[in-house]
């Protein structure tokens, strides 16, 4: 089975190369799962309802979220009616919506995704390490294959959560500095992993804003707009090769046998 998980989608114009690039993008690497982080969708901060639905009619299957996930105000309503979209499963257990799905795949392989975020530098949440104990234990035994979004700001905290999973789950996939990391490997029990995805956007920018007021805002600390850049459009995200035919993992699940960088550029 091949798995595509898209790094943080920003603006329009990481909306535009998705787009653009998506649909050749499954034919040619025979894809059968798409994921992707799309908390950056709305003009780098937060998503709509539209947007969301724009993506997933694109043929990404499941839209994760963090720290962002509440930016846009209408998303409140619209979250608890589409399944497809996840905030961070830890956050708290009144906020609407959920941080798991459960599908079936274009070749008829059942799979979860979990999205949870971190805690160092961000928001305080519940602790990711026993939300991703409870939320796995919850899991149908059918579900073949589980890929997790680990949206965090340290480095230190995303491998710890990949190695803690390792032999649990399928792919452990960070996203969230929009920087893509060199880490990709699988881990010894089965588990794909790498600190960063990236970014889908605009990558001659300062993580996908404008240069210039965020330079500005370095020196001076005075509040200002960010606006998403439009230089050097790039799709960033990892392909992930599971295992069919060999021994599962201790969990039952498939086992990642490859992960691999992609990055595309626009036209």
């Amino acid at each position: 089975m091949r798995v595509l998980f898209i790094g943080d989608i920003v603006g329009s114009p990481g909306r535009q190369i998705v787009r653009d690039r998506l649909a050749d993008l499954v034919e040619h690497q025979h894809i059968d799962l798409v994921i992707a982080n799309g908390e950056n969708a709305a003009s780098g901060f937060g998503i709509t309802p539209k947007i969301a639905e724009d993506l997933l009619q694109l043929g990404i299957e499941v839209l994760t979220g963090g720290n962002h996930s509440w930016d846009r105000k209408e998303i409140f309503d619209y979250i608890p009616h589409q399944p497809r979209l996840l905030r961070p499963a830890n956050f708290a257990e009144a906020t609407p919506g959920a941080g798991v799905f459960v599908g079936t795949a274009k070749n008829g392989v059942k799979y979860a995704v979990l999205n949870f975020q971190g805690r160092v530098f961000l928001p305080p949440n519940d602790d990711p390490f026993k939300k991703a104990d409870s939320e796995l234990a919850k899991l149908p035994q059918d579900v073949a294959l589980v890929v997790v979004d680990i949206h965090a700001e340290t480095t230190s905290e995303k491998v710890a959560f990949g190695w803690y999973l390792d032999g649990r789950v399928t792919a452990v996939v960070g996203t969230h500095t929009h920087v893509t990391t060199a880490d990709e490997r699988v881990l010894p029990n089965g588990t794909a992993y790498i600190t960063d995805v990236g970014m889908t956007g605009p990558h001659e920018s300062i993580i996908g804003m404008d240069r210039t007021a965020i330079i500005k805002k370095f020196m001076d600390g005075l509040p200002t707009r960010f606006e998403v850049a439009t230089g050097d459009v790039q799709m960033n995200a990892v392909l992930i090769e599971t295992d069919d035919v060999g021994p599962r993992n201790e969990a039952g699940r498939l086992r990642a046998k490859s992960v691999g960088r992609l990055r595309l550029r626009a036209d």
